[in-house]
């Protein structure tokens, strides 16, 4: 089927059409230019949208994210993440790596089996494009919320490979100072896996090293790893200088100041930031107090804790995220969208097929008002959410 989208604010990697239109066909974009469409291809498109002069954007690229509406992919359950998927969709989000905690063995690879058997585009939802193991080798000293009995070095290697062989891994984060995780590094690279630094008390020294044999992501920058002191520029220090690096940020404004966030894009710029949710099963419930990996939380105000007051994820949504960023950078949404949608693709090696509208990419994409509210999403071609 021909789907024709005209009269919109088309944002593009060379920037903005305005008024632009879009030719879909095949699931995929065909063709898009400036100004009104022809008369013919306003005759012979099967479905017609007006976009009224809104933002036609691409679609979001989530690549760390728990869960929400009180399910995660730790359930190892297809429901769940069929329930996840369709959330996805009503926040932008197009496609998304499912993420994982530090848990048992059986259970990580209870759950990427889940995920493999869910793996593509979820009806009516978003498109699972795999799984991103956030441990379980990391350092205790970093664990943050994550369930300290279940954090562990590499030192079993069979449990290791049987993790990172599991096809639907995409991303592995761990914490490379210890030698015991560091032959991980060098295995996941040479499958195509893409390797962070999260968790971790790194020294900047130990940092260089890691990139050298491809550590190219860190997780949720600033949080969870050594800060940037003047003696000892840390992990924080190695994101901010480093442009092998890309700096995974979670913009709800609690794990990050915003003058964090400006200072981060004015070293880094667009390229070197990735917004990520990290998302948890209370993602679009009320505040009140719920059970999270076994433990109680507390969610209020948009933000999530353990009772001691220790971070737990978040409950963000990843365009509320874009809307955050852009205003606490300073910048012009056509700079921030590419965080959230071209360099995730890249990060993860899919950016020929997704992360962008351009010919012969997948229609992934969504259409957003001046005032932030997602007015209908995109999936391969297919409207999968209207608001109404």
């Amino acid at each position: 089927m021909a789907t024709l989208i005209w009269n919109a604010q088309i944002y593009t990697p060379t920037g903005i059409l305005s008024p632009g239109w879009m030719w879909i066909e095949n699931r995929t974009i065909s063709r898009l230019g400036s100004g009104h469409p022809s008369a013919s291809d306003l005759e012979t498109a099967q479905e017609k949208v007006n976009a009224h002069q809104n933002h036609l954007l691409p679609g979001l690229i989530d690549l760390h994210i728990h869960g929400a509406m009180g399910f995660e992919f730790m359930d190892g359950d297809l429901y769940a993440i069929e329930e996840i998927g369709q959330f996805l969709v009503q926040h932008g989000v197009t496609s998304f790596l499912a993420t994982t905690w530090a848990a048992s063995r059986a259970a990580l690879l209870k759950a990427l089996d889940a995920i493999g058997n869910a793996y593509g585009r979820i009806r009516n939802g978003a498109t699972l494009l795999g799984a991103y193991l956030e441990g379980p080798y990391m350092n205790p000293n970093r664990a943050g919320a994550q369930a300290i009995q279940f954090i562990r070095l590499a030192t079993d290697r069979e449990e290791a490979l049987s993790l990172i062989k599991h096809e639907m891994v995409k991303v592995v984060s761990l914490a490379p100072e210890f030698p015991e995780n560091f032959w991980l590094i060098d295995a996941c690279v040479s499958r195509g896996i893409t390797v962070a630094a999260g968790h971790t008390s790194a020294t900047y020294a130990q940092m260089q090293v890691a990139v050298q044999h491809g550590v190219s992501l860190l997780t949720h920058c600033f949080n969870a790893m050594s800060p940037l002191h003047h003696r000892e520029p840390g992990v924080v220090g190695a994101g901010l200088s480093m442009p092998e690096l890309r700096c995974e940020l979670i913009a709800d404004n609690v794990h990050v100041h915003p003058l964090v966030q400006r200072i981060l894009y004015q070293l880094r710029g667009s390229e070197g930031i990735v917004l990520v949710s990290d998302s948890t099963r209370v993602t679009g419930l009320p505040d009140g107090q719920y059970i999270l990996d076994n433990r109680p939380v507390q969610v209020k105000q948009g933000k999530v804790t353990l009772l001691d007051g220790t971070l737990a994820g978040s409950c963000l949504t990843l365009d509320i995220a874009l809307l955050n960023f852009t205003e606490a950078a300073g910048i012009p949404l056509e700079k921030a969208i590419l965080c959230a949608s071209l360099y995730p693709a890249r990060t993860i090696g899919i950016a020929h097929q997704k992360g962008s509208l351009e010919p012969g990419k997948d229609a992934d994409l969504f259409l957003m008002d001046d005032d932030g509210n997602i007015l209908f999403t995109m999936v391969e071609g297919k409207i999968v959410y209207t608001r109404n």
